[in-house]
Formats: structure tokens, C-alpha cells, sequence
């Protein structure tokens, strides 16, 4: 969690066919810039955004400055790279069916944090990957981070992998075939038997483990977040150096993750109930 990739521009083109007769140019190029950016499994740079949209480097640069400013996009400073922000989330989160993950979730994630003293997440799929959309950290100098929005494989994380073990067959077979099961660390899971049998587990045991598949030296314990139709909606993880997060933590660790979930659960159900998800 929180590697920086490189994307290929082609799987971030918007496929525009032109500018609409009466449109607004400057708010035309800038959502394209966030449909790049939509489209994107990692952080993306100007070059990339200019060859995926034909707009010229400093134009994207003045846009983007204005969309950091109002957080529609973040810019990581060391690599100078750019991915969808909190305020496009929050934007997202007003639709009726779209749960305000950060308002159920925080006051859970905190509570997660505390106990475990490592950072705390909820993760959501959206299409074929999984996306960051709620976090709480501990008050430590080595801890893990993700920029909200952050899109990951789902076959080489916790929380992906428990969304993706509680979907159809034939989504998972899609989506197998879609990303090719990309390695990230020398123990991903690479092998689309594997997985399988992974996700098999997963389903058995109710809880996933990313034994630094996704980054080397960092640990994961994930566990499903269900909706109230009972459907797998997110996955709660907590995550950190393997080093403090080893195997003789799991059991203790394992009874909060699944009641905090529970709690979450239970929010999301009454809001729905409620209608009142934004």
C-alpha cells in the first residue's frame, strides 16, 4: 500500500471525441483531466496526462493547480505525480446509492487505531480494483499511508482480496483476465489457481492476509463490511510493518476487526434504511 506505479497513458485515455457546441473549453479539459485520472490504477503525471488527452503541459499544470487547491486532486510533492483527491470522493458520496464512507467509517477507524496502534482502513471496489475511501492513523513515526482515492490491484491486497473473494465467479474470472494478476512483490499471488484457492480460504476462515504481497515488509488483516441486502460492500483492514504485525497478533486483532465491522455494518444498514447515505 501507498507504492507508487507507472501507468500506461493508453488505459487512462478519456477516448474523446471532441468538444460539445456551446461547452466551456476550460471545464471541458479539466473533467477530462479527472476522467484520466478516474481511469488510472496509480498516480499520474503531467506528461502522461498530456499524450492521454492531446492538452498542452502547461495548461494541464494551471488546471491542476486549481483542482489541488480545491482538492478535487492531491499531488504527491517527491514524485510530482497527481490522483483524484477527498473532494471529488465527496462529490461521488452525494449520490443516493453511494454511502459516505468517510462519516460511517471514521469514528470505527479510530477506534480500530487505538487498539491496535497501527493505521486502519476501508476499502471499496470499484470496478477492477480496490479503492481507499476511508483511513485513520496511529500517532507513530513508522506507519503506513494512503492517499484517499488511492486505487490498488485487488488480487495482491488484504481488503482486495476480500472484495474480490465474495464476488461471482464469473467477475472474478473477468477480472483475472482483465488485469493478468501483475507482480508486485516476490510472494504475489501471480498464479490464477492460487488465487483461487486463496479466495476459497478467505471465504472459509471470514478474514484475508497480505503477507507483503502488495509492498515488501507490510502486513495486512482484512475483513468484510456487508450492506444491509447482506451483500460484502468494503473490507476493514489494519496494516503495517510485518515486523510489529506478525502472526502472533492476528488472533487478538482478528475479534475487534470483526466487531468494529459489524458496527460499520450496522451504520451503513441503518442509513440505508434510512436513506440517508449522503
Amino acid at each position: 500500500m501507498g507504492k507508487l506505479k507507472e501507468v500506461d497513458a493508453r488505459n487512462i485515455s478519456t477516448q474523446k471525441e471532441g468538444v460539445s457546441p456551446g461547452s466551456v473549453q476550460s471545464v471541458e479539459r479539466a473533467l477530462e483531466l479527472l476522467e484520466c485520472l478516474a481511469h488510472s490504477s496509480a498516480w499520474v503525471g503531467i506528461s502522461e496526462l498530456s499524450h492521454a488527452t492531446g492538452q498542452p503541459v502547461g495548461t494541464i499544470h494551471r488546471l491542476l493547480m486549481t483542482l489541488v487547491a480545491r482538492e478535487y486532486v492531491v499531488r504527491d510533492n517527491r514524485t510530482r505525480r497527481y490522483a483524484l483527491g477527498p473532494a471529488f470522493r465527496r462529490l461521488a458520496s452525494t449520490d443516493l446509492q453511494t454511502p459516505d464512507w468517510v462519516k460511517i467509517g471514521n469514528p470505527h477507524l479510530r477506534e480500530l487505531v487505538e487498539i491496535s496502534g497501527e493505521t486502519a482502513n476501508l476499502v471499496v471496489k470499484e470496478g477492477n480494483r480496490a479503492v481507499y475511501v476511508a483511513q485513520a492513523q496511529p500517532m507513530r513515526t513508522v506507519r503506513m499511508f494512503t492517499e484517499l482515492g488511492n486505487r490498488v490491484f485487488l488480487h495482491c491486497t488484504g481488503c482486495g482480496k476480500v472484495l474480490l473473494a465474495y464476488q461471482p465467479e464469473s467477475v472474478i474470472a473477468a477480472i483475472i483476465a482483465e488485469t493478468g494478476l501483475p507482480r508486485s512483490t516476490e510472494v504475489t499471488i501471480t498464479d490464477p489457481g492460487q488465487l483461487q484457492q486463496e479466495l476459497d480460504l478467505i471465504r472459509q476462515r471470514g478474514y484475508a492476509l497480505d503477507n507483503g504481497e502488495q509492498e515488501e515488509g507490510v502486513r495486512c488483516l482484512a475483513v468484510p463490511v456487508y450492506s444491509l441486502q447482506g451483500r460484502v460492500v468494503a473490507a476493514l483492514s489494519v496494516s503495517g510493518p510485518g515486523s510489529r504485525l506478525d502472526s502472533r497478533r492476528i488472533p487478538g486483532l482478528l475479534p475487534h476487526l470483526k466487531r468494529i465491522s459489524a458496527s460499520i455494518s450496522s451504520v451503513l444498514a441503518a442509513s440505508q434504511e434510512r436513506g440517508e447515505n449522503r
